[in-house]
């Protein structure tokens, strides 16, 4: 390992393997052709960019000279950005590039830079070293107009006055650059020294969390404002007054949130420019969002909090959007699929009012009498009709629509068999497949877009350390001093494995400068898993030892622990069915109580093995250890603490409940928590932990279209309690007792207890909604349209 090298590297790596990384990882594929102009739209926009942020900015389009240099920089730039390594394997620039020069030097021309001979002339050649040459160096520049005055190169700073603080500020432009290719940002926002360490501040880990932490508290508000949820029970019946939080209480905190959110968009403003923000839509309804909630907030300070609406609690959900770019790409992909979506959802409603108007016409003009009533009900009229058939659709309640009918007469089966067939199997799934065409193809793009990101994040990095070979008389090599490199990724926010991996990627090459392509392909350890090495085994010299570490650390002796639980988990199984016609208080736990003991003194011995022959760090090194471990330990400290209170079992073992659970209840948590840690075989059985890796992945990878859900679940949660708060009233009499349904007509909502389905408070209303959208929908529309608000309501 090279001596330079060797300083980066942390002690472990100096003297032993610590953490590796899988070299198998596939690579991020070479993006297509299109990829530049798709993702950055323009070009030359993307390059000056680059240039503003190291500070050469080229002029916009129209508005002064752009020198041939910075022509034929563009074109080079265009390569690399294709991913093509060797520049002589086009004959011609691009069109598209080529149409930018002649437009360029004619604006040019008119500013008296370019002659007026030169306008159509083809764009030249680019040099053949133009790959190894510096994007942004004064030996691609020719005459470097585009410098501002008194700017030099950061690779050639160093024989300047002041050289090293101009070396320390392209190294903390190169660290900002990395920074952003790692997290797929956009490069374009200041670069001057103050701005970066604002920057930097701004994306720290703590300001970060501070803003996730101030988003949930927002809102969090809505459980704890009034009406509150902190009550016991949701049903009318029951329930007592709600805590209301005084006045002033949840405004202070909701004033701190949004503060916070003030100094968030400010912040961004200032580090993107005002340009950019005047463009940025996302900002700009950030600052139309923060001056309405303020706004709101202030009247309701002003009217003592009796105000009839607050509209802020609309608001706030976008709060969090605009915090996660991955919801920001889910909600563009649902604008985007609108279109096609609309198509057919007007084939749906057309399919639905159709077969309405079969129905009404089939299911009507009888007597209204004995047993046609039940029949009659779902096709009376055309709203009832249509739900019917809409409750229908979504397979939601589906034999109540259909069997009244059926029962009639078989051949109006046929009326719903057709009916499901056209909406469920044919229109439902051509939804279905539209939305998933959308969601891939846009999918795509995303994933474009951040490898650009990537590249050119990287690339403005490499331009800002490169730097020509030393001791030559015409240099030929342009590149990147591994020492520079190394130097600047000690600053870089990264985690301690993927940084590792990179210091020896960078060592592998020796003392020699890293050439652009080689900068690159560095950032393609990003995109490797770690896999964190399990701390060694304790060695033993007695040779009983070693055969006990041996047994007790195969996998064998896993098999038998998941064979004890399955057998701790059976004798739980076998009492609750032998007990469950038996009232708590005449149970004798007598004989579960005796298992319960032997099998959690076999999971601490089991625990104490594995110790042993692991090592306590390599115990710990296991999430299956660790899930396994401290379900034990809190077994144990449950029978002990039930031992302690309740004494040993025996024959007739019901005592009477003493401190805060009886023994009933603690036998309950015993067996719980068994039944919860016999998911310790999961990883035991490969398909299963792969079916379970699976499910996890898609909880991972399904976080932004969570988000969407929360922000639709809580503006509708908040229009409901806005708009049906105190339609469920209790019914009169007793509240501590239960009335008697029996006199309700049956289906209906006093028969069915639905009595917790209102709109009282927020965590009602999310639960009512996640409800509705797991597909229960038949009976939640009657809290409202069974009440005095009528069927408009509904």
């Amino acid at each position: 390992m090279p001596g330079p090298c060797r300083e980066f590297l942390p002690q472990q790596v100096r003297e032993g393997p610590g953490i590796c990384l899988l070299t198998s990882a596939p690579e991020l594929p070479t993006p297509p052709t299109r990829l530049f102009n798709k993702a950055s739209s323009q070009p030359r926009r993307v390059l000056s960019a680059l240039r503003w942020s190291v500070g050469r900015r080229v002029p916009p389009r129209g508005r002064g000279p752009v020198s041939p240099a910075s022509t034929r920089t563009l074109r080079s730039y265009w390569l690399v950005a294709k991913g093509i390594p060797d520049v002589t394997a086009l004959s011609s620039p691009p069109p598209d590039l080529r149409r930018r020069g002649r437009r360029a030097c004619a604006v040019g021309s008119r500013a008296g830079s370019c002659s007026p001979g030169r306008v159509r002339r083809p764009l030249p050649m680019a040099d053949p070293r133009a790959e190894s040459e510096p994007l942004l160096g004064r030996a691609r520049g020719g005459s470097g107009h585009d410098w501002p005055a008194g700017s030099a190169a950061c690779g050639s700073v160093r024989g300047d006055p002041g050289a090293v603080s101009r070396w320390d500020l392209c190294f903390d432009q190169a660290t900002v650059f990395i920074e952003d290719a790692i997290q797929y940002r956009s490069i374009n926002h200041r670069m001057d020294a103050r701005s970066m360490w604002l920057y930097r501040l701004y994306y720290s880990n703590t300001c970060q969390w501070i803003l996730s932490f101030t988003i949930f508290l927002i809102l969090f508000l809505a459980f704890i404002e009034t009406p509150s949820s902190l009550t016991s029970t949701a049903d009318v019946r029951y329930r007592s007054p709600p805590w209301d939080p005084p006045c002033g209480l949840t405004e202070s905190i909701e004033g701190l949130c949004l503060l916070v959110f003030v100094a968030d968009v400010s912040v961004k403003s200032y580090l993107v420019g005002w340009a950019q923000f005047q463009k940025n839509l996302w900002l700009l309804a950030y600052m139309v969002v923060l001056v309405v909630s303020l706004m709101d907030w202030i009247v309701s300070l002003g009217l003592v909090c009796q105000e009839p609406l607050r509209i802020r609690r609309l608001l706030r959900p976008f709060f969090l959007m605009q915090n996660s770019s991955m919801m920001k790409k889910t909600l563009k992909c649902i604008r985007s699929s609108l279109p096609e979506m609309a198509s057919v959802m007007l084939l749906l409603a057309l399919h639905l009012c159709v077969f309405t108007m079969f129905g009404m016409l089939l299911f009507t003009g009888e007597k209204d009498h004995g047993q046609d009533r039940e029949r009659l009900i779902y096709f009376r009229n055309l709203p009832e009709a249509l739900t019917s058939l809409l409750v229908l659709l979504t397979t939601a309640n589906n034999p109540d629509v259909m069997t009244p009918a059926y029962s009639r007469n078989r051949a109006y089966a046929i009326f719903f068999i057709v009916f499901t067939l056209i909406g469920s199997l044919f229109l439902m799934n051509l939804l279905t497949a539209i939305i998933y065409n959308q969601f891939r193809g846009y999918l795509m793009k995303s994933f474009q877009t951040s490898l650009f990101r990537r590249r050119l994040g990287a690339r403005a990095a490499y331009e800002v350390l490169s730097k020509t070979a030393e001791g030559e008389a015409h240099p030929q090599r342009v590149g990147v001093k591994p020492q520079d490199f190394l130097q600047v990724l000690q600053k870089v926010q990264l985690d301690s494995a993927h940084k590792q991996a990179i210091v020896e990627k960078v060592c592998s090459y020796g003392d020699d400068l890293l050439s652009a392509d080689e900068f690159q392909k560095l950032f393609n350890e990003f995109d490797k898993r770690v896999i964190k090495e399990h701390p060694p085994r304790p060695e033993y010299g007695s040779p009983f030892l070693q055969s006990a570490q041996f047994l007790f650390s195969h996998r064998y002796f896993d098999y038998l622990g998941n064979f004890i639980a399955l057998g701790n988990l059976v004798s739980v199984s076998v009492f609750l069915v032998m007990d469950a016609d038996v009232l708590p208080e005449d149970r004798d736990d007598f004989v579960l109580g005796i298992l319960n003991c032997v099998f959690i003194l076999y999971y601490v011995l089991e625990l104490l093995l594995k110790v042993f022959a692991l090592g306590l760090p390599g115990y710990l090194s296991y999430s299956s250890n660790l899930f396994d471990g401290l379900l034990t330990v809190v077994l144990l400290v449950l029978e002990i603490s039930t031992l302690a209170v309740y004494r040993f079992p025996h024959p007739g073992w019901k005592p009477e409940m003493l401190g805060l659970l009886s023994l009933w209840d603690m036998a309950r948590l015993v067996n719980m928590l068994i039944v919860f840690r016999f998911l310790r075989i999961i990883p035991s059985m490969k398909l299963m932990a792969v079916v379970a890796s699976t499910i996890l992945d898609l909880i991972k990878n399904m976080r932004a279209f969570g988000g969407i859900l929360v922000v639709v679940y809580y503006v509708f949660a908040i229009m409901g309690i806005n708009l049906f708060r105190g339609v469920v009233v209790a019914p009169p009499g007793n509240g501590s007792l239960a009335p008697d349904n029996s006199s309700a007509p049956c289906g209906s909502f006093e028969q069915l207890e639905y009595w917790a389905n209102n709109f009282d408070d927020f965590a009602v209303v999310e639960a009512l909604l996640c409800v509705v959208v797991a597909g229960v929908i038949c009976h939640l529309g009657q809290p409202v349209f069974g009440s005095d608000s009528g069927a408009f309501s509904s």
